[in-house]
């Protein structure tokens, strides 16, 4: 598996200035629909009640990220280091907006979905880049001591990625709330059809990323699918015990296994094709890999945890 995973990383994905722009608007409407979605109520209500809300997050910002560092350590042998710092910028990501209908598709907790979501995409101007910081220096140098690798070419300017990070998502997050606010009725009309055409343009987004790649995607997709596999039911199984650590009710497990493993990989992806956080001499393409194709299966493994949920009733 290493050699194979290895012909991944020369692969290049380049956009013109233009496309670039284009792909970093279409995050910002993305986020502006999830700040669509966002009440000042909603923190009261978290703030009123904070156990569940700090479970959430703790599980999402804090277990998600470790547990991914030990699993890249532990497949260290089989993986390559740009496919593990894939897996760490992945959970280093905030939850996803198609959380939410998940949630309520498996007779969850959606008020805790939806203020979790909120929360860690606010967060994340902090969380992401510190996590993927702290996590992969971690994993530099645990590799560059233990396995002969060295990985100083990976090295982020960690600034960077907090500037571009606030204006993809603080930036968008303020303005969709405001907006809310300010035209509630309008609001009402447009956030559903705003989700819809996110996810399109996501899945858009993945497929003009490989366009010119397609054949190396099928041809490694089996590694890539194996390893995304492993890696997200760790988060949802992770999410779970979490749950069930704290001694929370079935309902808000549901939750927290949800929310634990949907992320947003989309941001992953836009932060991968920046060139001042990752400049083009990078070989990262097990990184591209890894986080596009997270993107595609949570959402299949989302909808089927949800939909076996869906089909039975929460134990209280």
């Amino acid at each position: 598996m290493y050699e194979a995973l290895q012909q991944l990383d020369p692969i290049r994905i380049n956009f013109s200035a233009s496309g670039m722009h284009l792909i970093n608007l279409v995050l910002c409407f993305v986020m502006f629909g999830v700040a669509l979605n966002i009440q000042p109520g909603q923190f009261s209500k978290l703030i009123k009640n904070p156990k569940l809300p700090l479970i959430g997050l703790f599980s999402q910002l804090v277990a998600l990220p470790a547990v991914t560092f030990v699993l890249v350590i532990a497949l260290n042998s089989y993986i390559t280091p740009t496919v593990a710092m894939g897996m760490i910028l992945v959970a280093a990501c905030p939850g996803g907006n198609i959380s939410n209908f998940m949630t309520s598709y498996s007779k969850a907790n959606t008020e805790l979905a939806v203020g979790l979501t909120a929360t860690s995409t606010i967060f994340a101007t902090i969380t992401t880049p510190f996590n993927f910081a702290f996590w992969g220096g971690l994993y530099v140098k645990y590799i560059s001591n233990h396995a002969g690798h060295m990985l100083k070419p990976l090295t982020i300017d960690t600034w960077q990625m907090f500037e571009t990070v606030f204006l993809l998502l603080g930036i968008p997050l303020i303005i969709g709330i405001f907006f809310s606010r300010k035209f509630p009725k309008m609001t009402g009309k447009i956030k559903k059809p705003i989700q819809s055409v996110s996810f399109v343009f996501f899945i858009a987004m993945v497929v003009l990323a490989f366009a010119n790649n397609w054949s190396f995607f099928l041809k490694y997709i089996y590694f890539i699918f194996i390893l995304v596999l492993i890696h997200n039911t760790l988060a949802l199984v992770t999410g779970f015990s979490i749950g069930t650590l704290f001694k929370v009710s079935n309902v808000n497990r549901r939750t927290l296994t949800i929310e634990t493993g949907i992320h947003n990989s989309g941001l992953g992806l836009l932060l991968l094709f920046n060139p001042k956080i990752f400049p083009p001499e990078l070989q990262i393409g097990g990184m591209i890999f890894i986080v596009a194709w997270w993107g595609i299966w949570h959402i299949v493994s989302g909808l089927s945890i949800a939909t076996y949920w869906h089909n039975k009733e929460p134990k209280e």
